[in-house]
């Protein structure tokens, strides 16, 4: 059997201008990075703003289990299938982060035969955009330093500073570190940290930024610390904007690439979804909009996380209402739910897949909760039984959904069709009534309380006293109408990765919250969760490697 990245090399990628060609886009459009990839010019979005939006779908999943569930897989064969059909589509999707792809996840270009390539290039530097955004939270990082270390005009107290440094790797050494050690030259000594990249609050600027002036303005709301009277100081204090601007310039253009079946995919921004808001940018969703009559997205993990964070996040700054969801699981997921070991997903076991289902369940009723209709689609395996795919049909089509077996991952666009045509019917017989979770008034605890009692099943909501203290600060700076993001492990429904299906009467432990002024929502830091994630004991790194002919292999 041929590995991902075997299929992707083997694959006869067009000219990415032909590519764009499908979307009536032409030469003068694009900025070239080689044959196949480019963005798009900022006067593309002045070409084609006032034409309709075509139709917006969210493909999101269960809770992730390492039996595999195959969510960007589906987003890139569900595009394939309704080119198949002969339908104008167009698929936008996160950029992948070096952590996972060096760590335990591995890359995040879909699989099999439903996969967006260059494969490699999508995986490792692609066009630099994580490389520029590291830059510009570094950069910030710096100046602020220097400022302290060349007089504090802004008396900022370096106890409370809590601007971070980033870096898109799997590092956990970096979590907790000293800087400033040395000469009296070399600043001041004081405990810093690092978080990845793609939790840095510029990732998620970047992503939520209209064009470059609300980019600069975002970026000049950014809270790096607090001076000795407890006001907050922000990078447009610190004069740091225009250098920021200038690093990110090009990382805010939306990036244009291809499946294996040539439909367009923009790839574009990459924050996670366990512990940033996990959506690719509303620049690349909103040009999609205009450039297709249907778009595939995809939300991070989850829909515990991934889809509310589209949802409450996403969807409430920039306007967007989806017209229906796609719920991915499989049917070996649902039994590591129900109890099965990893070991013995291949045999039929349908009392476990009747207790794991309840999983499934709860994501339904979630995604119901917003007023969106679902399509739940099992990503179909050899060993799966047609008891149990008969017993997961049953159970989806009782709740108001309907059903699809995906063989996008063996069979490409083909293996979707089902699935895309199940999609247009659901769009064009039930029409979606979006709703966000919460309004903007409640209090941040509230918000809070009613994400993990409504989208968790939590029986409660503890904090930290820091964690209240930090909110009654943040309230009373004014930023209190501001939505959530939830940083949660991403195994679990409860901020306990252990708890597998649907837990019930637990609760919700807060541990840290803060304001991301820029990107204009608080987080909010649940259990263990980590902004900088560790590699695993055996890493992916130890498998990739490139030949003499320059051939990379192992990525997955």
């Amino acid at each position: 059997m041929k590995t991902d990245i075997q299929i992707a090399q083997e694959a006869q990628m067009e000219h990415i201008k032909e590519i764009a060609k499908r979307l009536e886009i032409g030469e003068d459009d694009l900025e070239f990075y080689g044959k196949y990839k480019a963005k798009f010019t900022e006067e593309l979005w002045e070409e084609v703003k006032d034409r309709p939006d075509g139709k917006l779908i969210l493909v999101t999943a269960i809770n992730p289990t390492p039996a595999g569930e195959g969510k960007t897989t589906t987003s890139v064969g569900l595009g394939e299938a309704f080119g198949k059909l002969n339908k104008k589509a167009v698929i936008a999707l996160r950029e992948p982060s070096l952590g996972p792809c060096f760590g335990i996840k591995g890359g995040a270009a879909g699989g099999g035969y439903a996969q967006v390539v260059p494969m490699e290039d999508l995986n490792l530097h692609f066009t630099g955009d994580f490389h520029a955004i590291t830059s510009a939270n570094n950069l910030l990082a710096a100046m602020l330093d220097n400022h302290i270390q060349q007089g504090n005009i802004l008396n900022i107290d370096p106890n409370q500073i809590v601007w971070k440094r980033c870096l898109d790797m799997n590092d956990r050494v970096l979590r907790n570190i000293v800087v400033g050690l040395g000469r009296k030259v070399d600043g001041t000594v004081r405990e810093d940290h690092f978080i990845i990249t793609v939790a840095s609050e510029i990732m998620a600027i970047l992503c939520l930024a209209a064009d470059m002036k609300d980019l600069k303005e975002r970026l000049g709301r950014i809270i790096v610390a607090y001076n000795y009277e407890g006001a907050p100081v922000t990078a447009k204090e610190l004069n740091a904007v225009g250098s920021m601007a200038a690093l990110l310039k090009d990382a805010l253009k939306p990036n244009l690439i291809q499946t294996l079946e040539h439909t367009p995919a923009i790839i574009h921004g990459g924050p996670f979804a366990n512990i940033a808001h996990g959506c690719n940018s509303v620049r690349a969703t909103k040009t999609a909009l205009k450039l297709a009559d249907y778009v595939i997205t995809e939300a991070g993990f989850g829909a515990d996380l991934g889809a509310e964070k589209f949802f409450d996040i996403k969807c409430r700054m920039a306007g967007l209402k989806p017209n229906a969801v796609v719920l991915v699981a499989t049917v070996r997921a649902l039994k590591y739910n129900g109890g099965v070991a990893k070991t013995d997903l291949s045999a039929e076991n349908l009392d476990a897949l009747k207790v794991g289902i309840v999983n499934l369940e709860k994501h339904i009723e979630n995604l119901q909760n917003y007023g969106v209709p679902v399509v739940v689609t099992l990503n179909r395996f050899m060993t799966d039984t047609d008891a149990e795919l008969d017993f997961v049909r049953e159970f989806c089509e009782s709740r108001g959904c309907e059903f699809s077996l995906s063989e996008v991952w063996e069979k490409g666009g083909e293996g979707g069709i089902d699935l895309a045509q199940k999609v247009i019917k659901t769009i064009e017989e039930k029409p979606s009534n979006f709703k966000v979770l919460y309004e903007d008034n409640l209090s941040i605890k509230e918000k809070i309380e009613t994400i993990a009692k409504k989208i968790y099943g939590a029986s409660e909501v503890t904090y930290d006293g820091q964690a209240s203290k930090a909110i009654e600060k943040i309230e009373n700076l004014g930023f209190a109408t501001m939505p959530v993001c939830m940083a949660k492990n991403q195994y679990s429904l409860s901020d306990d990765p252990t708890l597998l299906g649907r837990p019930t009467n637990f609760p919700i432990h807060i541990r840290e919250v803060y304001v991301s002024a820029g990107a204009g929502f608080v987080v909010a830091i649940t259990g263990t969760v980590m902004t900088m994630p560790g590699l695993p004991k055996k890493p992916a790194a130890e498998g990739i490697d490139v030949n003499e002919d320059g051939v990379i292999t192992g990525l997955f």
